[in-house]
């Protein structure tokens, strides 16, 4: 009998599988140094949230007494035994480096990172006035004693825990304070004119905890410290939201909000690895903590802080990532200020636009496109779907002002996008201060789609045009993400496009759509269908061949699937960035399916599925990974691709990506990756697309 672990890879293990791969790509030694250390920082902030979200929810169902096993067979109980275990390794291998290798380049290139101790006396004295006028006043030393019970140690916050002895009193004080990282850098500056040295060092930092710790007497007048160390905690932040009770969802998602803020059960205790034993009991017993979720450190704790060295002003130590083209199509439509200029209205009723970024400017395409419906006197109406915006969003400016220009804006604003909730709440309530129309989509679903529809007026009927991404609408991110985007005005896409806002907005019913794969409605159903035809043609020898790029491969219903088509013949590759739950490349159930993963500059973002149909290729590009949350709980669209040069375009990338050998790491039977040798490497997808 087939055991299930035979069949998939736990969904939590393989994601760790993928952060292992960002921790081992920030070690190569083909990477320059600022590179490494944003991937360093990377690793650790994406440890934050796997704890914050999937750890605090397996832990929760420990706690209740769940024990519903996941698809590979592991009880909540035992995926967080090996959970632990294999963070701990990884966790154990960046200190190390960090300790090591990292510092020692860091080092090379002028850039140090100095204990006190080791400060000359200058130095000494420069820090010791910043911590009396900069720090001091900052600082709260919190006492516990039977009158002060232990305070709320806040997710994320670094903290300092100290015994205190009072010299007229034999017994010691507990004493926490909250380090104050969020108003002072984490790593301090030493100004160059008094770095006492003859190397030519740019740059020395200090951490702020170090600091702190060195002047601790100073907040203690009358008293003595004894020992210190340092802690930091993670909070389950995972929202619980009773939607179908809420009569007011935006007020309901506040609420959530602020119960995140007050904290829920701490998932893990992050501690310096000398750290005195009654201040470790102390802290365990008040905090309410088991050993396993207990993290020993040996370097820096959080270091996602490491992000801040990458701002350094050192080109030489980093690669430029600021790059980007305005799309060939779109070069001669100058800015949508100057009226005398060609329309993007008038190209795209003659041909699509396929936008490929951080390659293709996403300022100069997706907001171009939006600036110019603001201001165009023809346009009629603008609607759009918001899951992430950056804080400074020019999409949202437009949207106002198309507003102001008396243009019908409806945008759809998803409240409950994680870590993001606060910031779209506060989008949301500016937007309808803008008189604008803002929904928050259908109760039990999270609107994960990229969509913008623009209405205009033309020759007295009204024409559709429109955007389908599978990135967001986020000038920010738009840099660093790799994003498909397809600029149409296609009558029955547009048509769909429209029953879908109407669904959105609570006006209409709408489940079979005309070209758009739409989820939870019709999506699963035909992605089944057409992995199902190509299985068929397979059997009928004829060209069979599925290519399919996602962040993420869970849903069971698919994979097993995929093993069928592998078993009749498909060749089947998959570009998966993130979570694979399949396994490739085993006897008698997918030997015809090879995956890789890459990791690179850019954070591969988009989602393309090609199916050969014995070459009369399907391909669609959209928001949805083959997840459940995707297929079945999230409201997601995929567009088809139908212009023959266009579907090109997209084979060839893929094959960009298939035939890479930098970037790549290649998925073997066991579930584990291993990665080419870079010194042989011919072929670099992402660099190659820039200078494309």
């Amino acid at each position: 009998m087939t055991k299930q672990a035979d069949i998939f890879i736990n969904r939590e293990l393989s994601w760790i599988k993928f952060n292992q791969r960002v921790l081992l790509t920030g070690m190569e030694k083909e990477y320059k140094i600022l590179d490494k250390v944003k991937f360093f920082s990377i690793f650790s902030n994406n440890l934050d949230e796997f704890f914050m979200v999937r750890v605090a929810s397996l832990k929760a169902q420990v706690e209740a007494g769940i024990t519903k096993k996941s698809i590979d067979g592991l009880t909540p109980k035992e995926q967080l035994e090996k959970i632990n275990k294999e963070v701990k390794n990884l966790t154990t291998l960046q200190e190390n480096f960090v300790n090591s290798e990292l510092n020692n380049e860091l080092k090379k290139e002028g850039i140090i990172l100095k204990k006190y101790k080791d400060l000359s006396e200058n130095q000494k004295n420069w820090c010791d006035n910043f911590f009396t006028s900069s720090i001091f006043p900052l600082l709260t030393p919190l006492v516990v004693d039977p009158a002060h019970p232990f305070p709320f140690i806040s997710n994320l916050s670094l903290n300092l825990a100290a015994l205190i002895k009072d010299r007229d009193d034999s017994k010691n004080q507990f004493v926490r304070i909250k380090i104050p990282t969020k108003n002072i850098n984490r790593f301090i500056q030493i100004p160059n004119e008094i770095i006492d040295s003859k190397e030519e060092i740019s740059h020395i930092f200090i951490s702020v905890e170090d600091l702190i710790g060195n002047n601790i007497n100073t907040l203690f007048n009358g008293m003595e410290c004894i020992n210190y160390s340092f802690f930091r905690v993670t909070r389950d932040a995972d929202l619980e939201l009773k939607e179908l009770e809420a009569d007011d969802l935006l007020l309901a998602v506040e609420q959530s909000l602020q119960k995140r803020r007050l904290g829920g059960d701490v998932v893990r205790l992050e501690v310096e690895s000398d750290i005195p034993d009654n201040i470790l009991k102390l802290l365990i017993e008040s905090i309410s903590i088991q050993e396993e979720y207990i993290y020993s450190c040996k370097s820096f704790l959080g270091l996602d802080d490491l992000s801040q060295l990458t701002k350094i002003n050192r080109d030489d130590l980093k690669e430029n990532l600021l790059i980007g083209k305005t799309h060939r199509q779109l070069k001669n439509l100058g800015s949508h200020s100057n009226k005398n200029i060609n329309s993007i209205f008038k190209l795209l009723r003659k041909e699509d636009i396929l936008l490929h970024h951080p390659y293709d400017l996403f300022k100069t395409s997706v907001e171009e496109f939006i600036n110019r419906a603001a201001d165009d006197p023809l346009v009629m109406a603008i609607k759009i779907t918001l899951y992430r915006v950056s804080n400074d969003s020019p999409i949202i400016e437009a949207l106002m002002r198309a507003a102001e220009n008396g243009k019908e804006i409806m945008t759809l604003v998803e409240l409950k996008a994680r870590f993001d909730e606060d910031n779209n709440i506060q989008w949301a309530k500016q937007l309808e201060q803008a008189g604008i129309h803002v929904v928050y989509g259908i109760i039990g679903f999270k609107t994960h789609t990229k969509i913008a529809l623009i209405v205009r007026k033309e020759k007295g009927r009204l024409r559709n045009y429109f955007h389908i991404g599978t990135g967001n609408y986020n000038s920010n991110t738009s840099r660093f993400y790799t994003d498909l985007g397809l600029l149409s005005t296609d009558p029955e896409i547009a048509t769909d496009l429209l029953e879908l806002f109407n669904y959105l907005s609570g006006f209409s019913k709408q489940k079979h759509f005309q070209k758009l794969l739409v989820s939870p409605s019709s999506m699963r159903e035909k992605f089944i269908f057409l992995i199902k035809r190509e299985i068929k043609n397979a059997e009928e020898g004829k060209k069979a061949e599925i290519i399919a790029k996602m962040n993420s491969l869970v849903d069971p219903e698919i994979i097993k699937l995929l093993y069928l088509a592998s078993d009749a013949g498909v060749k089947i590759n998959l570009i998966i960035r993130g979570i694979c739950c399949l396994y490739p490349q085993r006897k008698k159930l997918s030997e015809n399916i090879k995956v890789i993963s890459i990791i690179g500059h850019f954070l591969e973002h988009s989602r393309i599925f090609w199916f050969c149909n014995n070459d009369d290729h399907e391909v669609y590009i959209g928001s949805a990974d083959w997840m459940k949350r995707n297929l079945d709980r999230r409201i997601e669209a995929i567009a088809p691709i139908e212009d023959l040069k266009l579907k090109s375009q997209l084979y060839e990338l893929l094959q960009k990506y298939i035939n890479d050998d930098y970037f790549s790491w290649k998925m073997k039977e066991d579930g584990s990756y291993e990665k080419y040798s870079l010194d042989s490497a011919v072929n670099r997808s992402q660099m190659d697309l820039i200078q494309k």
